[in-house]
């Protein structure tokens, strides 16, 4: 592996040092997390975005090593040459690499090598050559058993030409650029049968210009036989290339050989780059997609949190009754129970009795099913509610997690319970659901799953250390996310933590057992002991770095008794008084490591997450039969996708804003204006209250 070429490379998309790249490098081959380097690593790599780095370094190292087998396997055929061993190298596409290891890559039985076989190869240079004898002539040299005759030899030997012509890499990639530029993608109805598909039933676009929606969603319906889809190109054009590229000008055997390239384009070329485009516009249709679903579940995850309330949370449902579990403000249960929608006044008073014996301060309404039935049944009450989002509540419910957490609860109960937890803590609750049952995304069935899965755990590890938690609080499907720690560790700090009462400082982590003295030094700072031996280990300051912190503190005249009771509201005026050289030297620390120290001093035991846009709460409630085109409304961000935004505005249907009606200037993407949990003030343009869908705008609303 060409690890020079490598740092080379990530030096040059990066923008930023070598010595940064270097360092990266290292930190990650040596285990270190992409939380604990961002975070605590940032002098060593310049405030880098290391999650981008990590995946592009993971590609490369791919790349790299398939590069060094298909040069041993060129090697091993003794077919190497000083010019492919460079082609190969300067590659920087998978594409490119194959292009030129398909001439030697190891083949079934072709056309070509059954002639090769039969002795026609020299038949086929001559072909190529500048001879000038009759084709029949050339031909008659080489019969035999299985060659009967001239015309059995010379299609022998084009087969061969139409081989070479289709394994030379420099032809496929002109081919390719050729119809990725001038081709069509082109789709059409293939069944009688109504479908969701009708927009594309005759759909043209350039492969240049397909969205990303659009592609997913013509894969899709392909696969469901909805559709019939093609990549249509002007083959005269590129056949006029080939034959340019690859045929003599002048040659005795000109209409042999534009035979043989129409046969190579036709049967060997032309197939496989259409799947290689249509490929190429799927994987970049799918990251598209995964960047689109890592946005949103960013944004989800975010949301601010409800924190020191009492909330019931209330599944709604007809057969099964709606089932209500309560929890307190540190998110212990506090009871269920189950009411129902037939006996409506009789479901209102229950609910009333339970908010108030149990001091409710609100109530999450979950928005699937019979949603709207349970909200007009506590929008009387006088008790804040809100709309929340239920997707994954089930699939957590039925979950080994969900048993484990609550082994006396119905698996009916269990959801209620989550959607309550959900809106008092997002991040800790929805941790527990795998992020692609978290419904904040588009085509996430159609998208390459190792790939998304892995983009996903990485917006969840980023976004869990970005928070940090409570070790005293958390539970282990949190904990495992934080770095440096796993599903082992995580169980072994609760069971710890039970054996032996709450954690006074971080060093006791050290006690855990299988954590050792690496994944303390890559969790401590994410893990939070509040009312412990030090306010330093309530803080995002990394215990390696409280030497530093207390020298700050005694620089500007403070103590940690300062810092526990918030006495350092001139913090910022005292530290102007310091040259940031004094500062880290002083301090021994690099500038960046000082500025977060000073941040979290500042503010410690502070949830990032508390000063973010609280949920909208409600007490009336709208329907879709109270609405009217021209009413403008606040409304709730539910879902960002390419082509627009899905909003909640009350009512049990989200409305759509479509891309051309978010802003007044040209976007991208929705999400460059947009985020999960944002509230807006739209309008409505368009209401077809029979199909139950609401166009908005939110350019008009303002």
């Amino acid at each position: 592996m060409d690890m020079e070429r490598i740092v080379g490379r990530l030096t040059e998309e990066f923008a930023t040092k070598r010595e940064y790249v270097e360092n990266v490098i290292t930190m990650l081959d040596e285990g270190a997390t992409v939380p604990f380097i961002s975070r605590y690593r940032k002098e060593m790599h310049g405030d880098m975005d290391v999650r981008s780095f990590s995946e592009r370094y993971e590609y490369m190292k791919n790349l790299e090593a398939r590069k060094d087998t298909v040069i041993a396997s060129i090697e091993e055929q003794g077919a190497m040459t000083d010019e492919l061993r460079a082609k190969i190298g300067e590659a920087t596409l998978l594409t490119q690499v194959e292009d030129l290891y398909l001439p030697f890559k190891p083949k079934k039985k072709t056309r070509a090598s059954i002639a090769k076989a039969r002795g026609l190869e020299p038949l086929a240079d001559l072909l190529l050559s500048k001879e000038t004898k009759p084709a029949e002539t050339l031909a008659a040299d080489f019969l035999n058993d299985e060659v009967p005759d001239a015309a059995a030899a010379l299609q022998g030997a084009s087969d061969i030409i139409a081989e070479r012509i289709s394994e030379n890499a420099d032809v496929r990639s002109a081919v390719r650029d050729l119809t990725f530029e001038t081709g069509t993608v082109s789709s059409v109805r293939s069944t009688e049968e109504e479908t969701v598909y009708d927009n594309y039933y005759d759909f043209h676009t350039s492969p240049k210009k397909i969205q990303g929606h659009q592609c997913l969603a013509i894969n899709r319906a392909e696969k469901e036989g909805a559709l019939k889809v093609k990549l249509e190109v002007d083959d005269g054009r590129i056949l006029d290339r080939i034959g340019r590229m690859t045929l003599p000008k002048k040659s005795a055997y000109r209409e042999i050989l534009e035979a043989a390239a129409e046969d190579s384009y036709d049967r060997l070329i032309k197939p496989s780059i259409e799947r290689d485009i249509r490929s190429a516009l799927t994987e970049t249709a799918e990251d598209g997609a995964i960047h689109n679903f890592k946005l949103n579940l960013r944004a989800l995850l975010m949301q601010a949190i409800v924190p020191g309330k009492v909330i019931m949370g209330l599944d709604p449902g007809f057969a099964h009754g709606c089932k209500i579990g309560i929890i307190d403000a540190e998110s212990k249960v506090l009871t269920t129970d189950v009411v129902y929608l037939h006996q409506k006044d009789r479901m209102t008073n229950r609910i009333k009795q339970l908010c108030d014996k149990y001091k409710v301060d609100c109530i999450a309404i979950g928005n699937g099913t019979a949603s709207r039935e349970s909200e007009e049944a506590v929008a009387g009450l006088g008790v804040d509610y809100v709309i929340v989002s239920e997707a994954g509540a089930s699939v957590y419910s039925v979950s080994k997690l969900a048993e484990q957490e609550f082994p006396d609860y119905d698996t009916n109960v269990r959801s209620a319970i989550s959607i309550a937890r959900r809106l008092q803590d997002p991040l800790a609750e929805l941790v527990k659901i795998d992020p692609k049952s978290i419904g904040v995304g588009q085509y996430q069935h159609d998208i390459n799953q190792k790939k998304l899965t892995e983009a996903l755990d990485g917006v969840v590890e980023d976004c869990v250390n970005a928070v940090g938690v409570n070790v005293n609080t958390s539970s282990a499907a949190l904990l495992e996310h934080i770095s440096g720690l796993n599903a082992t560790t995580a169980k072994n700090i609760v069971q710890y933590r039970t054996e032996n009462g709450a954690f006074r400082s971080r060093k006791q982590l050290l006690k855990v057992p299988r954590l050792g003295a690496k994944a303390y030094e890559q969790c401590a700072g994410f893990l939070r002991v509040s009312g412990g031996d030090t306010i330093l280990d309530n803080t995002g300051i990394h215990p390696e770095s409280y030497e530093a912190a207390e020298k700050l503190l005694g620089m500007l005249g403070y103590t940690l008794d300062d810092v526990a009771n918030e006495r350092l509201g001139d913090f910022k005026e005292r530290a102007k008084k310091f040259s940031v050289r004094e500062i880290t030297e002083t301090c021994g620390a690099g500038k960046e490591t000082m500025i977060d120290i000073g941040k979290e001093l500042c503010k410690p035991g502070r949830d990032m997450r508390e000063s973010m846009p609280a949920p909208v709460f409600k007490r009336g409630i709208m329907g879709i039969d109270d609405l009217e085109e021209g009413m403008v409304l606040d409304g709730t961000v539910r879902n960002v996708i390419d082509f627009g935004a899905f909003v909640d505005i009350g009512v049990h249907q989200d409305g759509l804003v479509h891309i051309s009606e978010i802003a007044n200037k040209f976007i991208k993407h929705p999400s460059e204006v947009l985020t999960i949990g944002q509230t807006v003030k739209v309008k409505i343009i368009k209401l077809d209250k029979v199909k139950k869908r609401i166009s908005l705008s939110i350019k008009q609303a303002k």
